[in-house]
């Protein structure tokens, strides 16, 4: 938890009806759905007992002021939303300083839990209580479920409370709840806690379960906690992959590399392993590391076993510092992370920008993405924050020169290469990139390597896999790339890809990898 926006004590709601469509700042790509300051979850229903309902989808996010959590729907797959209701404390009567307002987190039931039949929403989210004076002094993690597609929501019960200001250095505050089903039918809350700093934890997550529902919760578990009274390992979310494990992100403020996100996994959802183990970190070849506010997801992605995508804030490392980018990994998180373009391209002119974001796999191969953004005119005022969305093709087999293995090489901003970014490759003997990939399925493969002269006579790259050359075929391409081509056999699982200097410099985009039947 890192909260630093000061908080106005009334709110008049601008968006009602449907949501009309700014345009995007200068310097970004989605649509604008209206103000927001972070912490965006969505939902695509998929259980809803009238079946006509399934495909609608939900938001949810956090917006300045006192007036609840906004709740939006679009039956369109994402394309225009409608304001639907602020979802508002149930648990503290009409006392005014009270409200529901911080890290919500939607989710539907596949199957029931305890009396909440499949289909039902659960809405996990902070209530914050004021004293006399305006000041937070008070947090309550609250759970809310909805048995008509989000039209009502009722208070189901409180997950763990705490106290203090998160700018006061005793504060003992609860944060950013992530609620998820067990195969048993339990509900477990992960959430991060500062209330065990007598105990050596500046901040750390944990979980509890409920039997009933959600109206009541057990005894707290430690998932991650790193002693000495620094480091604040937080703002949890988890999903589930196909093999059944549940695989957990979160980041690691003031640790060795400030806010990096690092993976852990579990078996069933409740065992972590050692609290004081930092896990894998999510990292490229070359050394690039997504950082803060993360959120993960498994996404289906052709007929492979799926990757593992994880979207932050902001990167380090030499990845790109306003969190533009999509880390995906196709081994279960084992071995390098690559980068690929966010659908939505924002601004981050403020730490709430990109604050916890959503993720989803659509139909038709298509990612849909929503964050918030800092708006041009004033970056710095997290108040004037916007959520923005948008959806693109997803694309897994496109492996960037940026974030391979790099010698004699070296990374460089460039908006005509994808992702913005290219290696620059010295001649041979010295210059090499060397892409470790993964690929789900042997056999022959078409290779694509995109790559640019930087005026000398052009010389392509020399394309070696597994030791051998692949022949290659030059063609030009827009803005001044080239794209060269090869086939030849991978083998199932491990594969080393290498590009070396020829006669010439040269830079490189990307090399892709595609079944030479095609997906």
């Amino acid at each position: 938890m890192k909260r630093l926006l000061p908080l106005s004590l009334a709110f008049a709601l601008a968006c009602v009806g449907t949501a009309t469509a700014a345009s995007a700042p200068p310097g970004t790509r989605g649509q604008v759905l209206g103000d927001g300051v972070g912490y965006v979850s969505v939902v695509r229903l998929e259980h809803q007992p009238d079946a006509a309902a399934n495909g609608h989808m939900l938001m949810v996010f956090e917006r300045d002021g006192m007036a609840g959590i906004p709740l939006y729907e679009s039956d369109d797959g994402g394309a225009h939303w409608r304001f639907l209701s602020n979802v508002t404390d149930q648990a503290h009567g009409k006392d005014p300083r009270w409200q529901l307002r911080w890290q919500p987190h939607l989710s539907e039931l596949a199957k029931p839990s305890a009396d909440l039949p499949a289909g039902t929403l659960l809405l996990g989210a902070n209530a914050t209580g004021d004293d006399a004076t305006g000041r937070l002094v008070a947090e309550d993690l609250q759970m809310y479920a909805s048995t008509d597609g989000g039209r009502s929501w009722r208070y189901r019960g409180s997950i763990v409370k705490g106290g203090g200001n998160p700018s006061d250095k005793d504060n003992h505050g609860v944060w950013e709840p992530n609620i998820h089903r067990l195969d048993d039918g339990r509900l477990v809350a992960y959430y991060s806690s500062e209330d065990h700093k007598d105990a050596g934890f500046n901040q750390l997550v944990a979980h509890k379960v409920s039997t009933d529902g959600g109206r009541t919760w057990g005894e707290e578990k430690v998932d991650v906690a790193i002693p000495g009274g620094v480091e604040r390992p937080g703002m949890a979310v988890v999903d589930r992959l196909p093999d059944g494990r549940y695989v957990m992100t979160y980041e690691d403020i003031d640790g060795p590399n400030n806010g990096q996100v690092y993976l852990k996994i579990s078996a069933g959802g409740l065992d972590w392993g050692d609290p004081a183990d930092r896990g894998t970190p999510v990292r490229t070849a070359a050394g690039a590391w997504p950082a803060a506010s993360p959120i993960v997801r498994w996404l289906p992605w052709g007929n492979s076993p799926g990757v593992i995508a994880v979207v932050a804030e902001r990167a380090g490392g030499d990845g790109d510092p306003s969190g533009r980018s999509l880390y995906w990994n196709n081994d279960g998180g084992r071995g390098p992370w690559w980068e690929a373009e966010a659908p939505v391209q924002k601004l981050t002119g403020n730490i709430h920008a990109g604050w916890t974001q959503a993720l989803l796999a659509m139909p038709g191969g298509r990612l849909w993405h929503a964050t918030t953004s800092s708006t041009a005119a004033e970056p710095e005022d997290a108040r004037k924050n916007i959520v923005m969305y948008a959806d693109a093709p997803a694309r897994f087999d496109r492996y960037e020169a940026e974030d391979a293995v790099r010698r004699w090489s070296v990374r460089i901003g460039d908006r005509t290469a994808s992702n913005d970014a290219k290696a620059r490759m010295a001649s041979a003997p010295g210059g090499q990139l060397t892409f470790p990939v993964h690929v789900p399925t042997g056999g022959n493969y078409r290779a694509t390597v995109r790559w640019q002269d930087l005026g000398f006579t052009p010389a392509v790259p020399v394309l070696r896999v597994n030791g051998a050359v692949w022949k290659t075929t030059d063609h030009t391409d827009r803005d001044g790339w080239h794209v060269a081509t090869a086939s030849g056999s991978l083998r199932e699982g491990d594969n080393t890809v290498v590009l070396e200097g020829a006669r010439r410099p040269a830079d490189i985009d990307y090399v892709q990898l595609d079944p030479a039947s095609g997906r």
